[in-house]
């Protein structure tokens, strides 16, 4: 294999988010007959997505400095094999206690598989191709919950809920070996790729040789990231506009089992629909984002607009949901709304490598996830409170952080280009 190793690696990096996203949903898809077992209420759910969201968000910040550290190859690979031991691990969980300790361990090691991707996005592509890139990882996620709701229904129904756990957990260690057999290096010093490919790639010259000297590069560390204000408007973006994916993650089968009276067999005929939305919507951003950019948008201003258009799509499905009393219209409308979300999401994944140096890209990709983790914890708990007579009033919460996020964009990060060592003016005394 001589050439487009970059697309190898993404597509490896999909399959790991599309195990993720199987191993994350199981619990949710099963909660509806494991909690009767436990004597587990709708609120005893909520601190459990609780724990995994603060777990979560930690994961981000530690696993973003753990591949700026160790760097991909074996970040993905501890991430992996953590998290399938962990979800492993709830075939043995007999009350919420030890579902909560199994969540921990889960959710901090299935956040590296975001700024590990960013990361590698950041080194493997150049501009141009990076929304489209971060489209596919993120379709991958998509897969992985399209998948997941008819999947594990299917395994439930054949080995119980503790013999699915253990399933699903032996997926990461059957992907290990080939990422590690195939990712034996960075693209500057892969054997497999080419000369042309990783010009292509690095953005110099075929004829550059290692030891010619490059120019120097600005690779902030933290502190120095939080000093610009471009830092500050994504993580804006992502604290307002993720709990909007994660209510979908979180809740959708308990929505299902709620507003429909749906079993787990109905929930695994209609709950994979919304995330078909969600898969096209990831292929869609990123190839709109090239097109913008082949046609003479600037690479930021592709973003922007990519971003734009998935947030005026998000904010009227969010706001009809509620009315939807077929369960077959409802689907279609959440998967409007999760192609809207995947639209905006995968472009605005691509930013900090759009800003910074690759060194720099999982630190700041790690707290924008841990900002999403934080807003995803505040309507966490507000489903249980805002949806004792309908859902309806927390898609109309949702649907109101949308403009939140675009003007954080627009105003806050404001010009999206490679930052100067210098602070922006308004952050230099932070």
């Amino acid at each position: 294999m001589k050439s487009g190793m970059r697309w190898v690696i993404i597509g490896l990096i999909a399959i790991a988010t599309v195990i993720n996203y199987i191993d994350r949903n199981a619990l949710a898809v099963m909660w509806p007959e494991i909690a009767p077992e436990i004597g587990a209420t709708k609120e005893d759910y909520a601190l459990l997505v609780t724990v995994f969201m603060v777990f979560y968000a930690l994961g981000q910040f530690v696993f973003g400095k753990v591949f700026d550290a160790i760097g991909v190859r074996l970040g993905f690979a501890w991430s992996i094999g953590v998290w399938s031991i962990s979800i492993a691990l709830h075939a043995l969980a007999t009350s919420i206690v030890s579902f909560s300790v199994f969540r921990a361990m889960l959710g901090i090691s299935e956040a590296g598989a975001w700024p590990g991707a960013v990361k590698a996005n950041a080194e493997w592509f150049p501009a141009k191709e990076r929304a489209f890139a971060q489209g596919i990882f993120n379709a991958g996620a998509s897969v992985g919950a399209i998948i997941s709701a008819p999947l594990i229904a299917l395994m439930f129904l054949g080995l119980g809920w503790k013999g699915t756990f253990l399933l699903v957990g032996a997926l990461g260690f059957v992907w290990v070996l080939p990422w590690l057999i195939i990712y034996r290096a960075g693209p500057d010093r892969h054997p497999w790729v080419s000369a042309a490919e990783r010009a292509l790639i690095l953005d110099k010259p075929a004829t550059h040789t290692a030891d010619a000297p490059l120019a120097p590069v600005y690779a902030p560390n933290m502190r120095q990231l939080l000093a610009h204000r471009e830092s500050w408007g994504l993580i804006l973006c992502r604290f307002f506009l993720d709990p909007i994916w994660w209510l979908f993650v979180s809740w959708l089968p308990i929505y299902l089992a709620e507003t429909f009276d749906f079993d787990i067999k109905q929930i695994g005929i209609f709950g994979w629909v919304p995330y078909v939305g969600a898969m096209i919507g990831s292929l869609f951003g990123g190839w709109l984002s090239g097109l913008l950019i082949k046609s003479g948008r600037s690479p930021g201003m592709a973003r922007k607009l990519c971003v734009t258009l998935g947030g005026a799509i998000m904010m009227p499905c969010l706001i009809v949901a509620p009315n939807m009393t077929d369960p077959t219209m409802a689907v279609l409308v959440i998967a409007g709304i999760l192609f809207g979300f995947q639209v905006a999401i995968g472009n605005i994944q691509t930013i900090p490598g759009d800003l910074f140096d690759g060194r720099s890209v999982g630190s700041l990709a790690g707290i924008g996830g841990m900002a999403a983790v934080a807003g995803t914890l505040i309507t966490t708990w507000l489903v249980p409170a805002m949806t004792t007579i309908s859902y309806g009033p927390i898609f109309i919460l949702v649907a109101a952080l949308v403009p939140l996020s675009l003007l954080s964009l627009w105003f806050v990060t404001g010009r999206i280009e490679p930052v100067s060592p210098n602070p922006s003016p308004a952050l230099k005394d932070t």
